[in-house]
């Protein structure tokens, strides 16, 4: 998912807490509110009375003013992207886990080795590409054996001529891959009966993370606001897991996408939150294409085991030990 370096306030649409029980500042998270991912955090905010307060943005805003971003919600390219530079960063829990989705039309596509020498729409440098990666390179096809095409995100029909639902439907490219409700869009502007649909979770899934720095975590009072604010998070996640009925219009509403799209796309989500076993493996793996699009080392697997920290997520759930 795309990474936004800019913070806007959205004057009444910022979103603010409950009353603190710990006496502490609220806290300020940087969130694309362009986004379906971030919106449990919204949920933790208005329906479990988190003491927070949303900003737009990412965690480029939490790597570039510490002073001013307590904790960012992101997928973890951007995570790794910006902890390359900031390795005072800590991802410490896990909001969604995406199964993305490449799109095809039918025709000369009928298995995913058909898109080698085809053009695919992503945006390049996000989590969606690195998608496209992973998934050709199941199907054999190295970079370089197929095209990459930019182009934008849309979250409500009618889509602009360069966005990637109109693309794939005009045959400007022959594949899409990006996050919902871009994904299902595109999906709708062929036709299901017209589309071949390529995913696989065990290749990859998006995951959308929130972000602090080890500095907040030292920081006692900063620390268990952070806890509490996790704890909150977890309710939200459970409502997102038992009663998407009631989440869905809010969501959709928020997000500004047709609740009937964001229906169609909202198993691919999964909210249940938390902190993957595999997590260390993935993101080690992951930052090895990272690091050759930003031209630097990749990191070593010390440094994504120093980048997670699980202590939050367990105090969160009231325990002290893994």
């Amino acid at each position: 998912m795309l990474g936004y370096t800019v913070t806007l306030w959205l004057g009444s649409t910022l979103l603010l807490s409950g009353l603190s029980t710990l006496g502490s500042a609220t806290l300020t998270i940087s969130s694309a509110f362009q986004v379906v991912e971030y919106m449990p955090q919204l949920v933790a905010i208005q329906d479990f009375k988190a003491d927070a307060k949303l900003v737009n943005g990412g965690v480029a805003n939490l790597a570039s003013s510490p002073d001013t971003i307590d904790l960012a919600g992101n997928a973890e390219t951007q995570g790794l992207r910006q902890f390359a530079t900031h390795k005072d960063l800590r991802l410490i829990y896990v909001i969604a886990e995406v199964a993305y989705r490449l799109i095809a039309k039918k025709g000369s596509v009928t298995a995913l080795a058909d898109l080698k020498g085809k053009r695919i729409g992503t945006m390049p440098g996000t989590s969606a590409a690195y998608f496209v990666q992973r998934m050709m390179a199941s199907a054999g096809a190295q970079e370089g054996g197929y095209t990459v095409v930019s182009g934008w995100t849309c979250n409500q029909a009618p889509c602009a001529s360069n966005s990637l639902p109109e693309m794939l439907k005009s045959g400007s490219v022959d594949a899409v891959a990006i996050w919902e409700p871009t994904g299902q869009l595109a999906l709708d502007a062929i036709g299901l009966n017209n589309a071949v649909i390529f995913q696989n979770v065990s290749v990859y899934r998006e995951v959308y993370s929130l972000y602090t720095t080890a500095d907040k975590l030292n920081d006692t009072t900063m620390r268990q606001g952070i806890v509490e604010f996790v704890k909150k998070l977890l309710q939200a996640s459970n409502e997102f897991v038992t009663d998407p009925d009631n989440v869905i219009p809010r969501v959709a509403s928020q997000v500004k996408i047709d609740e009937d799209v964001l229906r169609e796309a909202w198993s691919v989500h999964d909210w249940k939150g938390g902190l993957p076993a595999d997590l260390v493996d993935t993101l080690t793996e992951e930052d090895e294409w990272v690091a050759k699009q930003d031209g630097r080392s990749a990191l070593a697997r010390a440094d994504i085991e120093s980048f997670i920290d699980w202590t939050v997520f367990q105090e969160a759930q009231g325990n002290s030990t893994l």
